[in-house]
């Protein structure tokens, strides 16, 4: 109950910010309508939609990170968790209070995503909703990746770590707008040693039908975001106690 009242206050705090809001949901719907657009005008299959939607999708949650890590980082800016510290709430309690009104925000541009991909042509099946379903957990991987580093860094630096690197390293090694086989080599084994690429496709498995393949990605994803969200918890810990001194 304390981690839900303090989550009340993080959403009123991220529906404050409507435009901000509304370019981090609109922004991968540009891209899905731009790069749609290249391949209806070129003979080769280079963005097919039930290829590209996962990879968007993925590309798109990157941008959770940026407001997860920047409602934290701007709370430490303040006085505002001083004042918070005195309250009865562990460290978990308040990265579990950052993590629920961000979950619906995710969901939201995933269903929006698809949505979209349904007007552009991709089929409607079971496997779609089945896809979706793959998603909430990579959400929740990449909220914690914000969280974690709005926990130790300020909000200038978090805008550059999820804001500029985040966002170019869950593009360009996830296979969101290449195949990694066609490079290959080192590229592709870093590539599937981070979780961005297993995340896109796990929920193209997903989509495709393709079910045996989804759990070994699957495995990948949940197991960074434990990890990750561990550490924030951890690292939240040690700014609390040390804020709090």
């Amino acid at each position: 109950m304390k981690s839900l009242a303090f989550a009340a206050r993080n959403h009123k705090e991220i529906i404050r910010d409507p435009l901000n809001l509304a370019f981090g949901i609109g922004f991968p719907l540009v891209i899905l309508l731009l790069l749609t657009t290249i391949q209806a005008n070129v003979p080769t299959e280079l963005f097919v939609i039930d290829k590209l939607i996962p990879g968007i999708a993925v590309f798109g949650l990157s941008f959770i990170s940026l407001f997860s890590g920047m409602l934290i980082a701007k709370d430490r800016s303040t006085s505002f968790l001083m004042r918070l510290f005195t309250a009865p709430l562990s460290a978990s309690d308040y990265i579990v209070g950052y993590i629920v009104p961000l979950v619906p925000m995710a969901i939201v541009q995933i269903m929006i995503s698809f949505t979209t991909a349904l007007f552009l042509g991709l089929p409607i099946n079971a496997n779609v909703l089945l896809s979706i379903i793959v998603l909430l957990p990579i959400s929740l991987l990449f909220i914690g990746i914000g969280l974690l580093t709005g926990s130790i860094f300020n909000d200038k630096q978090v805008g550059g770590i999820c804001g500029a690197l985040l966002t170019n390293l869950s593009a360009w090694l996830s296979g969101t707008w290449f195949d990694l086989n066609l490079v290959g080599g080192w590229f592709k084994e870093i590539a599937y040693a981070l979780p961005f690429a297993h995340a896109v496709d796990a929920s193209r498995a997903a989509l495709s039908g393709d079910y045996a393949s989804i759990l070994p990605h699957m495995w990948w994803v949940v197991g960074y975001m434990v990890v990750v969200i561990v550490i924030a918890v951890f690292a939240f810990k040690k700014k609390m106690n040390g804020e709090s001194a």
